[in-house]
C-alpha cells in the first residue's frame, strides 16, 4: 500500500492509539505486551491531570494512514469506543474518531536501551518520521511515555548553570 492508497480508512494494525491533547500515542507491541493497559493508564493520567487531557483512539486495532504531512489513526468501526481492562473486561468510553500521530510506542523493543542513541528515537512510517519510544519488556510504559510527552527532549539549555533542570520549552505532546 502506498501512502497515497485508502486514506478514508488506512492499513489496520494490531496496536492502540491514545488522542493526549492535540496528538496520538500510538502503542504497539506484540500480543500480552500490554498495549490496552497502557492506553487506560494514559487516558487514568489525563484524568489525573498528569498529562494533557487524553481519550482512546483505538484499542486492540487501529487504521493508520498518511494525510498530508501527518500520520493518522482511528479506531477500528467494530471496536470504536471499546477497551479491555484486564479483571473488569471490555468497557465503552469516551473516543477519539481521528487524530494526527505524535508519538510511537513500541512495548517489549528488542532495542530498549538505558541511554538510545538517538536515531531510535524516531521512526519512520509511510514517510513521516515519528518521535519513537522504545520499551523494553518488563518496564513501565507510562513513566517514560509521560517524561517523553511533559519534558523536553534537551532540557537543560546553554544557560543551565548546573547542567541539569526542566527549562520549559516545547515538548512532543506541544509542538
Amino acid at each position: 500500500m502506498t501512502d497515497d492508497a485508502d486514506t478514508s480508512v488506512g492499513a489496520s494494525i494490531h496496536a492502540s492509539a491514545v488522542l493526549v491533547g492535540a496528538r496520538a500515542v500510538l502503542i504497539r507491541g506484540p500480543s500480552g505486551s500490554g498495549k490496552s493497559r497502557l492506553a487506560f493508564d494514559l487516558i487514568m493520567a489525563g484524568r489525573a491531570g498528569q498529562i494533557a487531557p487524553a481519550r482512546l483512539a483505538g484499542d486492540d486495532r487501529v487504521h493508520v494512514w498518511q494525510h498530508g504531512g501527518n500520520l493518522m489513526v482511528r479506531p477500528a468501526p467494530a471496536l470504536a469506543g471499546l477497551i479491555e481492562i484486564r479483571g473488569l473486561g471490555i468497557r465503552r468510553c469516551d473516543f477519539a474518531t481521528e487524530a494526527p500521530i505524535g508519538l510511537v510506542v513500541d512495548l517489549d523493543a528488542a532495542d530498549a536501551e538505558r541511554l538510545p542513541p538517538p536515531d531510535s528515537l524516531q521512526i519512520r512510517i509511510r514517510g513521516i518520521l515519528i518521535p519513537r519510544l522504545p520499551v523494553a519488556r518488563g518496564f513501565p510504559g507510562l513513566p517514560l511515555v509521560i517524561a517523553a510527552l511533559t519534558m523536553a527532549a534537551n532540557s537543560c539549555s546553554a544557560d543551565c548553570s548546573k547542567q541539569f533542570g526542566n527549562h520549559i520549552t516545547p515538548t512532543i505532546a506541544t509542538e
